[in-house]
């Protein structure tokens, strides 16, 4: 019997577009924002290390312009870094249901400075009884111990769980812990894929 629904953030129940920082921080780079975007991909392990909690903020912002060539300050950074979400209303309705009869865990890649902002922007998604965020555990899924830290805070065993996320590698890591995954996407019927997997809601 399932007890505890364990839930991503973003592409589940936030959208978000790094595109919409790529074309803005261009105005103030000598690249293009398809050479950002390049950039991107080829220095993401600053992001990794952001989103593990192990640089500050003011560290990426110095190490981001100087990999992109822009000159820009830490506020204004910061405010086009962090506007790139738009809240998915289904799938929070969902969640508002489900908290009903489970208990409910967030579980997600996030740096400090993005989290607070969308908890901020978007208050009415803070119905979780816990949270599990990579920058204050200091594990990104798919490691295996990102998702001991949610079994230990859902309180309950891995097979009366459930998880929630939008990429294949991390619905993986939690199966291979006895974790039920549901995979979603633009297509998924997301309540049908939790009755499937045996909740009532």
């Amino acid at each position: 019997m399932i007890r505890c629904v364990i839930s991503d953030l973003g592409k589940v129940i936030i959208f978000f577009d790094n595109d919409i920082f790529f074309e803005k921080i261009a105005n103030y780079s000598s690249y293009s924002i398809e050479e950002i975007r390049e950039l991107a991909s080829a220095h993401f392990e600053l992001v990794e290390l952001f989103d593990k909690g192990e640089i500050t903020p003011r560290d990426f912002h110095a190490r981001v312009i100087q990999k992109l060539e822009a000159r820009i300050d830490y506020d204004t950074f910061f405010s086009i870094y962090n506007d790139v979400f738009s809240l998915i209303p289904p799938v929070l309705n969902i969640m508002k249901r489900l908290k009903r009869n489970y208990r409910l865990v967030l579980l997600s890649n996030a740096d400090a400075m993005r989290y607070g902002f969308v908890k901020k922007k978007f208050p009415e998604i803070l119905i979780f009884d816990e949270y599990v965020l990579s920058f204050e555990v200091g594990f990104m899924k798919p490691h295996p111990q990102i998702y001991k830290e949610a079994l230990k805070k859902a309180e309950f065993p891995a097979r009366e769980c459930v998880f929630i996320d939008d990429r294949e590698e991390n619905i993986q890591a939690a199966e291979k812990l006895g974790i039920k995954g549901i995979q979603i996407g633009p297509q998924t019927d997301l309540e049908a894929a939790l009755k499937d997997a045996g909740l009532s809601f």
